[in-house]
């Protein structure tokens, strides 16, 4: 099991020298690269008849246009959940992106030249050419969690309905322009940042070391310092080893990249956030993508940078002060130069702009090694025998 129990950790399959892996329980279904994987999913309870009333009932015009989305645990009842609404016309059920797809067969649209293919989430699903995403709704089956926030941010323009399978209550999710604005909040912490770190999540996802070579080359353009770390699983005290760092992008799975940073020291994004705060080529239309795998040379939502400098000046929508991005002729100032302000009759000082200069400021820089100022003595032995009773202790 991988990152919160929903990757496929191919690095310790590895490590026994493993041919295949046998993944059981959820899974966000991140494709892997190196390894073939089965997937076991279990059989979660559900009440089918229940659901497919509740859906009748939220959804009563059976030529809506909907997209049914299910947890992987509930896929042995998606052939009776289809066949309890058959007289709705328009349901595209998605179809899970893995090698030995049961529903493979299923959603057949005939000629497939009249049809556009769609992976989001970990599932495909095939849309008709006349229409779009946006004319569809999204229903899904399942308990709240990761996949239903990625959901939320995958289709924001789509109404999404959302059936609870413990309790049996259905509803329809409406918080996601507030969930949205949040993260525009994080876009404006990347533009003001000068050192960002970049988080590897994953060792697992396909692709993730291509991720983490754009997300140095989109900020390098803008003249920020980055920085990488593999710290294994997340957690506030290691990332608050690193004070210089202004802000982290995690590069994860797409269920793992949304974190409520709020308990952390410094906040954490995701590469599309820094797509939409660096890239100066890429304009923010309001879709969202939180699989960094649709960013990358070839995909959907793949936006090239600019061959020209990056040169940008706005102003902060958080500190009310001018900012500068990208490629500048001025040279910047160093960290131990005053700036004077007579009209506020105060000074600042400028922001470090790596961890040298970050070190260099602080008043504890850690363990001084003091080379040639300590007298070097010999070695001698030491105590012997266990904690509680030393050999040369007395009785």
């Amino acid at each position: 099991m991988g990152f919160k129990d929903c990757c496929v950790d191919e690095v310790s399959a590895q490590h026994y020298t493993a041919d295949s892996i046998i993944h059981f329980g959820y899974t966000c279904l991140s494709p892997t690269k190196r390894l073939p994987v089965l997937y076991i999913f279990g059989r979660y309870s559900i009440d089918v008849e229940d659901c497919c009333a509740k859906f009748q009932e939220i959804i009563p015009d059976p030529m809506s246009k909907v997209i049914i989305y299910y947890d992987v645990r509930y896929t042995h009842a998606i052939d009776d959940f289809k066949a309890g609404i058959t007289v709705y016309e328009n349901v595209l059920i998605t179809k899970l992106n893995v090698p030995t797809d049961e529903l493979a067969e299923e959603n057949d649209q005939g000629n497939q030249e009249e049809f556009s293919n769609h992976s989001i989430c970990g599932r495909t699903f095939t849309v008709p050419d006349n229409a779009t995403i946006c004319d569809y709704s999204v229903f899904f089956i399942g308990e709240e969690g990761l996949l239903l926030t990625n959901l939320m941010f995958s289709f924001p323009k789509c109404p999404l309905f959302f059936y609870n399978t413990v309790s049996k209550e259905i509803c329809q999710e409406t918080l996601i322009n507030k969930k949205l604005m949040r993260r525009y909040y994080m876009i404006e912490r990347i533009k003001d940042a000068n050192i960002i770190g970049i988080v590897v999540g994953t060792l697992g996802v396909s692709d993730y070391l291509q991720c983490v070579h754009r997300m140095e080359s989109i900020i390098k353009k803008a003249e920020k310092k980055s920085y990488t770390f593999v710290v294994g699983k997340l957690n506030v005290a290691k990332l608050s080893n690193f004070l210089e760092i202004d802000i982290f992008v995690l590069v994860a799975c797409a269920e793992n990249s949304l974190i409520d940073s709020k308990e952390f020291f410094k906040p954490i994004v995701t590469p599309f956030e820094v797509e939409i705060a660096l890239n100066s080529s890429r304009e923010w239309t309001g879709d969202y993508y939180t699989d960094f795998r649709q960013l990358l040379p070839g995909a959907v939502a793949h936006v090239p940078l600019s061959d020209g400098p990056f040169d940008n000046t706005d102003v902060s929508l958080i500190t009310g002060k001018l900012r500068t991005l990208g490629q500048s002729d001025n040279q910047p100032e160093p960290s131990d130069t005053i700036i004077a302000r007579p009209e506020a009759l105060s000074v600042t000082t400028v922001k470090a702009k790596d961890a040298g200069e970050f070190l260099a400021q602080r008043s504890w820089q850690g363990l001084q090694p003091q080379l040639g100022e300590t007298p070097v003595t010999k070695a001698v032995e030491g105590s012997s025998g266990i904690a509680w009773k030393y050999s040369h202790e007395c009785s």
